[in-house]
Formats: structure tokens, C-alpha cells, sequence
């Protein structure tokens, strides 16, 4: 047995809001056997069995650590539209839950892992596909955040069917499906925004970020960086996502070894879905969640995942790169406002939304 004596570091503020159980779970996380370090990034937040917004580092590889979106991130598309009215495109955006074959937009590589269920769909909770304008120059992108989809499921159900929370018995095997799977993220990626494009009347663009948030990384020393909810942070730039009616903020990175090389990945949650959900119908109208205060229009069949999803749901955004900011992990080059936010055509039980 491997003991462990790993360290644990938040880099939060006083004044973030941080909830106890994620710092808890970060230290539940430090108790593993060949644990080195815990970083929990100002997005931190408790998830399924271990943090999310957290870099975790370790001499043994935790596949459950990673979970099952793996190869989940954020990506960012130039488009160029003649004029950008978001009524007119929200009605033009494709059904993202209808998967499709790459080859219909020009896609001939092979897919990662033969895996073609799902191709071309954005999945559900905080994945989003976003048409916004980049504040100042007003330029246009597509912002993409979304994962594996089923592969990285299947794939963790592999592991955790046998071996649980405990470590990857074959680390090589695991990698070798892990890297399929973050593959067949970043093709996903592409993929929907090409499908945006040709929705829109846009000619299809090769991303300028693509970046992924939830991945083990083999560091040189042969020890395992597990991100969950953590970008690399190692000098790219990286999106950090806001919410559907807030800023997102374009950063450059400069994370070290104390940090995981690693920076936050979006505004992070504030309120469990259960209690969005309550707290929401008692504060917001359907109506109000759909066209947000910024203008922009979110297109989301599924009234119990906009109220999951509602703005207030999570944290300030300013807070969380303003926390980047002074521990010196990023540094702010630009602000997208988003104009349509695409999270789902309907609900599965019945597509207009109704209950």
C-alpha cells in the first residue's frame, strides 16, 4: 500500500462562496493512497463522489476521479454572420439532440473508438452550445461545451463494474480508451458547430480554443494529473464558461505546479440542482429564464432543466476570475455576451416541454 500525505490548497477568496462539502471532498480525495496534491479551483463545488473544479495529483490513476464525461471542454468558433438578430437565429438552430453522420458536414476522419451513437448532440446538465459576441471588436463565436457522451460512460462503467472508486488495475489499457474518448469530445465539438454554421448561413470554422476539462494527464515523472472541472492552465488560453444570461471570459494562463497547471472551468454551481429547482419556480417565470437580461434567448424545451440552469444557480463569474486573477493563475483577455444559448430542443418525455 502506498500511503499517502497529500496537500490541499484552495484558491478562493474569503469573500468566494465555497461550500464545505467540496473542500471536504477535496480532503476525502487527499486520503487516497498515492496522493500528492489537491488544487480546488473558485469554481469548486461538491460532485458525485469526489470535487469538481479540482486538479488532482497522484502516483496511482483514479479513473472515477475523471468520471464519465470524459474528454469533457469548452470550445470557441469564429462565425461570420451579415447581421445577428437572436430571435431570428434561435429559430434556426439545428436539434442538437439528433445525432448525425460527420461525412454530412464534410467530416471524413475516422471516429475515435468505431463509437457513432451521439455524434453531433450537445447532451444535458451544463453543456450548452452558444451563439455571442465578443465584447468591444463585436465579433461573433460559437462557444461548445460538451464531452463524450455515452463513450466516456461506457468506458467508466468498465472500470468502476469491477474495481469501484479503486485505482486503473491496467493504467495503459484505460489511457488508451481514455484518449479515444477525449478524441470523440473534441470531433463532437467541431461537429455541432459545423452544424450551427450551416443552420445559421455561416461558413464552418476551425476552432481557436478547444480545451478540455475533465482527463487524466501523464506528467513527465510518470505520476497522474486527474482535472475534473479544472482546465489546463499550463500558458493556452482557456474559455471559462459564465451562465446562460451572464458574461464568459476569455483568459491566458499561467498555473503552476501548486495549482495542477491548472485554471477554473466555468462560473461553478452554487445550488444543487434540487434546490435550483425549488428555489427557481418560487423566484423566476418560464418566460424569464428564456430570455435573459442580457438580451440573449435561451432555447431549452425542458422547463426543469431551465430552472436547474438558471443564472442564479451559480457563482458570479467576476468572482471566479477575479479569484484566477489574484493568486496569478490567468489573466482576462476578452468577455463574450452571450445572444442564443442552445441547451435542448425538448424534454425526451414530451418535446414542447410540458409536464
Amino acid at each position: 500500500m502506498v500511503l499517502s500525505s497529500a496537500s490541499v490548497t484552495v484558491f478562493a477568496s474569503p469573500s468566494s462562496w465555497i461550500e464545505s462539502d467540496a473542500v471536504a471532498q477535496c480532503h476525502q480525495v487527499a486520503a487516497l493512497d498515492g496522493m500528492i496534491h489537491v488544487a480546488g479551483m473558485p469554481d469548486l463545488h461538491p460532485g458525485k463522489g469526489a470535487p469538481i473544479g479540482a486538479a488532482m495529483h497522484s502516483s496511482v490513476l483514479y479513473p472515477f476521479l475523471i468520471g464519465s464525461d470524459i474528454g469533457c471542454g469548452i470550445a470557441v468558433f469564429p462565425i461570420r454572420l451579415k447581421r445577428a438578430v437572436p430571435e431570428k437565429l434561435a429559430a434556426r438552430f439545428p436539434d442538437l439532440d439528433q445525432p448525425v453522420e460527420p461525412a454530412e458536414f464534410g467530416f471524413d476522419e475516422p471516429v475515435p473508438a468505431g463509437y457513432r451513437d451521439s455524434l453531433g448532440t450537445v447532451g444535458r446538465g451544463n453543456h450548452f452550445v452558444e451563439l455571442a459576441r465578443v465584447e468591444g471588436d463585436g465579433d461573433l463565436v460559437l462557444l461548445v461545451h460538451s464531452g463524450s457522451r455515452g463513450l466516456g460512460e461506457r468506458i467508466l462503467r468498465a472500470h468502476t463494474s469491477v474495481h469501484g472508486a479503486g485505482p486503473a488495475a491496467d493504467p495503459v489499457a484505460y489511457l488508451a480508451a481514455h484518449d479515444e474518448a477525449v478524441r470523440w469530445g473534441s470531433l463532437n465539438r467541431r461537429l455541432m458547430a459545423a452544424r450551427v454554421a450551416a443552420a445559421v448561413g455561416a461558413e464552418p470554422t476551425e476552432p481557436t480554443v478547444d480545451r478540455c476539462h475533465n482527463l487524466a494527464t501523464v506528467l513527465p515523472d510518470g505520476t497522474y494529473l486527474h482535472r475534473k472541472g479544472a482546465a489546463p492552465g499550463d500558458g493556452g488560453e482557456v474559455l471559462v464558461a459564465g451562465t446562460r444570461g451572464t458574461r464568459s471570459a476569455l483568459v491566458t494562463t499561467h498555473a503552476g505546479p501548486e495549482a495542477g497547471w491548472s485554471v477554473a472551468h466555468g462560473a461553478g454551481r452554487k445550488m444543487s440542482r434540487a434546490d435550483a429547482l425549488r428555489r427557481g419556480k418560487a423566484k423566476h417565470t418560464v418566460e424569464e429564464l428564456r430570455r435573459t437580461p442580457v438580451g440573449s434567448i435561451v432555447v431549452c424545451g425542458d422547463r426543469q432543466l431551465l430552472f436547474e440552469e438558471a443564472p442564479t444557480a451559480y457563482k458570479r463569474i467576476e468572482q471566479v476570475i477575479g479569484d484566477l486573477e489574484s493568486f496569478g493563475l490567468a489573466t482576462p483577455v476578452a468577455y463574450t455576451v452571450p445572444l442564443v444559448t442552445y441547451k435542448t430542443a425538448g424534454n425526451p418525455r414530451n418535446r414542447d416541454g410540458r409536464r
